[in-house]
């Protein structure tokens, strides 16, 4: 029997995600089907009889705002909400803007991959003449962070993240956890992968194949140590879980087109 549950899951799908371009830390708005995809997912895990104690979201709105659907959804829109930039997507660097079946067509899919997925290599930082750079380094939400402003990433690798995310979640949310409060983290795909990584103890070579769709809440259940009782369970219609989870591969691949 589980000690503690937990329920993760990455945002429902935002503009730029329709767009298939790097967003990171650019703040976008869901778009029409990645709101639907955080109201189907509030019904579900209502379906399913979850009932939320404590929220935990980036700063960026598109993980608020599938929180603020979820809980809707749900009749829980008063459970408490807690942001952080910690909880924030990677941070893509100069690649934040760019399509990414061009850069594969450009640079090769399996590069591509590798900045997507790997854990350790880190993508070409960010200018002072990079397009989006003002409008990030500018933002009225980075002036009130832990650290100052001068001090936030411009570029990272899975691992960067990691590191990043672990204080915050050793510090604010596992003590939620052994509260007995249940938890919802409605963060990104890869806050989630790294947070995926550190529970569950996937090696650094393997967390290259896991790829997490948008709007499909995760559960994990865990010991009285926080060590998982199995591998992280896709809550939904299982056959579609996957055809989504292929859609998010594909985005990284060259169009057929274009091949």
């Amino acid at each position: 029997m589980a000690k503690y549950r937990l329920v993760l899951l990455r945002h429902g799908e935002g503009a730029w995600t329709k767009e298939n371009r790097f967003c990171s830390w650019v703040d976008q708005k869901l778009s029409s089907d990645g709101i639907k995809e955080a109201q189907n997912c509030g019904k579900h895990l209502k379906a399913l009889g979850f009932e939320f104690d404590l929220v935990f979201t980036s700063v960026l709105s598109r993980s608020i705002q599938t929180a603020w659907l979820i809980l809707q959804e749900m009749g829980q829109e008063w459970v408490p909400i807690q942001s952080s930039w910690r909880l924030n997507e990677r941070h893509y660097g100069a690649l934040i803007g760019l399509n990414r079946a061009e850069m594969a067509l450009n640079h090769g899919e399996e590069q591509v991959k590798i900045w997507r997925r790997s854990y350790d290599v880190t993508p070409p930082p960010i200018s002072e003449s990079h397009p989006y750079y003002a409008e990030i380094y500018n933002d009225r939400r980075y002036k009130c962070s832990d650290v100052p402003q001068e001090n936030l990433p411009k570029a990272e690798s899975l691992k960067d993240v990691l590191d990043r995310l672990l204080p915050y979640w050793n510090e604010k949310i596992v003590p939620e956890l052994k509260s007995g409060k249940m938890i919802l983290i409605s963060a990104h795909g890869n806050s989630s992968r790294a947070l995926l990584k550190h529970v569950e103890g996937i090696s650094d070579e393997d967390i290259i194949n896991v790829t997490l769709p948008t709007g499909v809440p995760i559960l994990l259940e865990l010991d009285e140590n926080l060590h998982p009782l199995g591998p992280h369970q896709f809550l939904g219609d299982q056959e579609a879980i996957q055809a989504a989870i292929k859609k998010v591969e594909d985005q990284g691949k060259v169009k057929s087109a274009e091949k």
